[in-house]
């Protein structure tokens, strides 16, 4: 490769475990260090002396200047962040797709932590939690005030420890504790079955360590199941992202060899490169090409076979890569609502020079480097991808997308870099429709309500996908339209 990135990356959605979906790249790369404004570097000493004469109660040296870093990097946008000890931690953790927790998928809702679902056979899930449950106190520390990422701190812990949720239950309205005994928790991030002879369904929900080497091996035993597969629906939806380079792997998966898959541009020459479909942008160092053996056995036919790929707003970063790649090189038709629209890419580097990310001891900084563009040249940033057909969630519309997070609800999202934006007053108001059917659909016992699992025989937008590749008729969205770019208030 023609650059000096090795390829290290986690793309999340502030959901799972409560991180913020982002792409980044570990680099030993630094830039010169800039010129340092001394009279602001000034100002700065001179609050931290007030604090240390004046504040009422002592406070200590490290924790000033790490909280001064920590709000620097902050201010910048939603996914530069400054990692303690602790937090690297729980980022290493995050990329391998396991970590000690008590194992929900959360978001924020009026300053608390809201659970979108327990991750199936979790310490959570055994303990009853439900979607949608707030927590409002995590041991003795009340919710309100806390961000997402200090919220998620007091979750984890080690193995075999306790914590104490209190959660409000709205449908029930009722407040109540929950003990839950921390547990190792290993995310499953590929699903696939055969749905009907010729047509299977392959589903990712996350970009994780062990991601290619699973799709590789389910799409093997699709292959043995039916050999002479016809299409194949590729489930991204609510894929929040994770590795870059499992990413560029899926996509790799299904493109002609050595076309452009991903490409980004920022500052640094570092920050600028292009990922194609070819083992040595996302093989892992050291490691065989871990699509060769699934290429042998379905004798190249994946990259033949009609694909259409589901995605929705949960889609985000590295999912909205492998969808704009497919789209792009039109190897795949796109179906659903238009996705998140984080097209930005952060660099993780230890800030001890002589250690890689991997085994950092001490800090690191994620901070954003470059903007990623898809193969034909389009910047997705704040915008997403526009799916090639617009579909409902469920038959009776488009019932709870518009509560759904996307980059432009994010504090200091970062522009496209391709035009000014416009604000669109009408998805409030959709949000604010939205919120009401959705407490309505959360009296419903669970067997009625209008969203069933993803892959089930009641996902409706699956049974669009197998009607496209069937090419029969495909009920086009009434409600939903191509979303213009919001405009970033100053």
């Amino acid at each position: 490769m023609g650059h000096k990135l090795r390829i290290s990356a986690w793309i999340s959605l502030g959901i799972v475990a409560g991180a913020l979906t982002t792409v980044s790249l570990q680099t030993v790369a630094r830039g010169a260090l800039a010129p340092l404004p001394l009279e602001e570097l000034q100002q700065l000493a001179a609050v931290f002396g007030m604090i240390k004469s004046n504040y009422v109660d002592p406070v200590d040296d490290k924790k000033l200047i790490t909280d001064a870093i920590a709000g620097m990097v902050a201010g910048l946008d939603p996914h530069s962040v400054y990692l303690d000890k602790k937090a690297l931690k729980e980022f290493n953790e995050g990329t391998t797709g396991k970590f000690v927790g008590v194992g929900i998928e959360i978001s924020q809702e009026d300053g608390l932590i809201k659970v979108v679902s327990p991750i199936e056979g979790s310490p959570a899930f055994r303990a009853g939690i439900k979607p949608n449950d707030l927590i409002i106190k995590i041991d003795d520390t009340l919710v309100k005030g806390l961000t997402l990422s200090e919220g998620v701190k007091r979750m984890r812990g080690d193995p075999n420890t306790k914590v104490l949720l209190t959660i409000y239950r709205k449908s029930e309205n009722r407040t109540f504790p929950v003990p839950i005994t921390r547990e190792e928790i290993r995310t499953q991030s590929v699903r696939a079955k055969v749905l009907e002879p010729g047509y299977a369904w392959i589903r990712l929900s996350q970009f994780q360590e062990r991601t290619v080497a699973d799709f590789a091996r389910k799409m093997e035993e699709i292959y043995q199941q039916e050999p002479h597969l016809k299409g194949l629906v590729l489930d991204l939806r609510n894929d929040p992202g994770g590795y870059l380079d499992a990413a560029v792997a899926v996509a790799a998966a299904f493109l002609p060899d050595n076309v452009t898959v991903v490409s980004a541009n920022g500052q640094l020459a570092e920050s600028k490169f292009t990922y194609k479909a070819a083992p040595e942008f996302y093989q892992r160092r050291g490691g065989a090409d871990p699509l060769k053996h699934l290429q042998e056995v379905t004798k190249g036919a994946l990259k033949k076979v009609d694909l259409v790929v589901l995605v929705n707003e949960g889609s985000a970063s590295a999912s909205e890569i492998v969808a704009g790649a497919l789209q792009d090189h039109k190897r795949a038709k796109l179906l659903g609502n238009q996705t998140f629209g984080k097209g930005s890419v952060q660099t993780a580097v230890c800030l001890e020079p002589a250690f890689r990310m991997d085994n950092c001891p001490t800090a690191a900084l994620k901070l954003t480097t470059s903007r990623y563009y898809t193969p034909s040249g389009k910047s997705i940033q704040a915008k997403g991808i526009v799916p090639d057909v617009m579909i409902d969630e469920t038959e009776a519309g488009n019932l709870f997308a518009a509560l759904r997070t996307r980059e432009v609800d994010l504090e200091k999202h970062l522009s496209s870099g391709q035009g000014d934006e416009t604000k669109n007053a009408a998805i409030e108001k959709a949000r604010d429709e939205a919120r009401l059917k959705l407490e309505e659909e959360l009296k419903k016992p669970l067997a009625e309500r209008s969203l069933p699992e993803y892959g089930s025989d009641k996902d409706f937008q699956l049974a669009q996908a197998l009607n496209q590749l069937k090419g029969r008729p495909v009920p086009v969205s009434k409600t939903l339209v191509e979303r213009a770019e919001e405009k970033k208030e100053e």
